[in-house]
């Protein structure tokens, strides 16, 4: 028998671990990549996906695929280099530059509207301040929750000045640095200022200091009448299918929403952030500092950051996320900094719960624990009240509400709700969004949604109790305050 020296002995345990740590990072790979691929295909299945997705680990893309249609008319397929409207993750990109121009000297978080913007309203312009835009802690009404925008205005082009007037002069909700309250009015005026400070257009200043430099060849403003290459088909769910999202003109979401991007571009990005290339370190460090604290969570520039769980387990991590929603289309972009790991999920069918899906995907990427999707109980239930009849449909319901197969979601219920307000059945709608309030009675939505569907069905004190309650849980609710104003005036 051949003696093995110590020296081959050594080399054949090196071989051997080799292998060993060889297969098993494989394995691992594979088994990811398997329990990923169950995951979206079963959101896909129950029509809860429909779009692009890339996830990386330790900075390296291990995942990205398409899933379900980019164009349902033509049985285009989504693929990772599908483009699909961003919605709210613009609003990074906006922030980015106004930092930028901040490390220029070109510009000061403390100063006001009206030091940039000389001919917009000192009536707020004076009282609120860049860094109050950038945390949503300005008390500017946000334009889109206006009763009437999506009706009166969101089919027409404005030039971004001109589209101020509507809310220049508006009532502050509160005084600005008081509160944090989400709004698109501060982003939209973002955009005007880096207009007025570069000399270009927003659309011009993001090309030439974020896409160019970082190669994001697939992004950009989205132009409807732009004949562009790959661009995904914004849908709605109606019922048990879909149908065109309404039109909606891009110069109205402007810096607030406008951009369109491709999961393979946003990995550019993340990967980006890592680095000093757009921003010093000072800058990056504000760029993602916790200026207003939102829950458990803050609000950074452009950004939510603070500790989320991991999968349906009791571990943190923590996390640097932004989701977004524009007509057709919702996103989110999850990153995990200490990993560098991320989570891209583009979707053109609107409305879905991917912070359901992305929270499954990261207890995927840290071996732990994790819901599988299940079946909406919302919309099997549409299904059996258009199929036989409302009475039918509660009995079902009633039954099934605490089933493991189905899952009951505020936001699918309201859907319902409200798609059955659509076409008259104002029973049906009100039985729907009592049942989302007798579930989700912390939530100022399905009051408010409640409170329109006794409006339209003529109940007009049960439409005030409910649009009252809707108020007391969110005291920004403009639309609610305004209606209790109008009807208890009538009486």
């Amino acid at each position: 028998m051949k003696k093995i020296t110590h020296v081959h002995k050594f080399m054949s345990i090196l071989t051997v671990l080799f292998f060993l740590l060889s297969t098993s990072l494989h394995s691992n790979g594979q088994s990811k990549k398997e329990k990923l691929d169950k995951v979206l295909e079963k959101y896909t299945e129950y029509s809860q996906f429909n779009g692009s997705v890339l996830v990386a680990e330790n900075g390296k893309v291990i995942y990205k695929k398409g899933f379900g249609l980019a164009n349902m008319e033509w049985d285009i397929p989504n693929k990772a280099n599908t483009k699909h409207r961003l919605g709210s993750i613009t609003k990074q990109f906006t922030a980015m530059l106004i930092l930028q121009l901040k490390e220029e000297g070109k510009l000061k978080l403390d100063a006001t509207i009206s030091e940039y913007l000389p001919n917009y309203s000192k009536t707020n312009g004076n009282k609120v301040t860049i860094h109050q835009l950038l945390t949503h802690t300005s008390g500017i009404p946000s334009y889109t929750s206006y009763p009437n925008f999506f009706k009166d205005m969101s089919r027409d082009s404005y030039q971004p000045m001109e589209f101020t007037h509507f809310f220049a002069d508006s009532t502050l909700q509160f005084q600005p640095g008081e509160k944090f309250r989400y709004n698109n009015s501060g982003y939209f005026l973002l955009g005007v200022i880096i207009e007025k400070i570069t000399g270009k257009s927003y659309e011009e200043a993001l090309q030439e200091r974020i896409f160019t430099p970082l190669n994001m060849k697939n992004s950009g403003f989205d132009h409807h009448s732009t004949i562009m290459k790959n661009r995904a088909t914004g849908y709605e769910k109606r019922g048990d299918g879909f149908i065109n999202a309404p039109y909606l003109d891009m110069s109205l979401p402007y810096a607030a929403g406008s951009l369109y991007s491709t999961v393979e571009d946003l990995y550019l990005w993340d990967q980006a952030l890592y680095t000093n290339e757009l921003l010093s370190k000072e800058g990056m460090d504000l760029f993602f500092g916790e200026h207003m604290p939102t829950g458990n969570r803050f609000y950074a520039y452009g950004w939510s950051t603070g500790e989320q769980k991991i999968g349906n387990t009791d571990n943190k991590v923590y996390s640097i996320s932004h989701g977004g929603g524009i007509n057709g289309f919702n996103t989110i972009i999850s990153r995990f900094p200490e990993d560098k790991h991320l989570i891209v999920l583009l979707n053109n069918t609107g409305g879905t719960n991917l912070g359901e899906i992305s929270n499954a995907i990261t207890g995927i990427l840290y071996d732990l624990t994790y819901d599988m999707p299940k079946k909406s109980l919302a919309k099997a239930l549409f299904e059996l009240i258009n199929k036989k009849d409302l009475n039918s449909g509660l009995k079902w319901f009633k039954a099934n509400k605490d089933s493991e197969i189905y899952a009951l979601k505020e936001n699918e219920f309201n859907r319902i709700g409200y798609q059955f307000l659509q076409i008259g059945k104002l029973k049906e709608a009100i039985a729907v969004f009592k049942i989302n309030v007798d579930r989700f009675p912390k939530s100022s939505n399905v009051y408010d949604s409640l409170g329109e569907a006794f409006l339209k069905d003529g109940q007009k004190d049960l439409a005030v109790v409910n649009y009252k309650k809707a108020l007391e849980l969110d005291p920004g609710n403009s639309n609610a305050e305004k209606i209790i104003e109008e009807l208890e005036n009538k009486n």
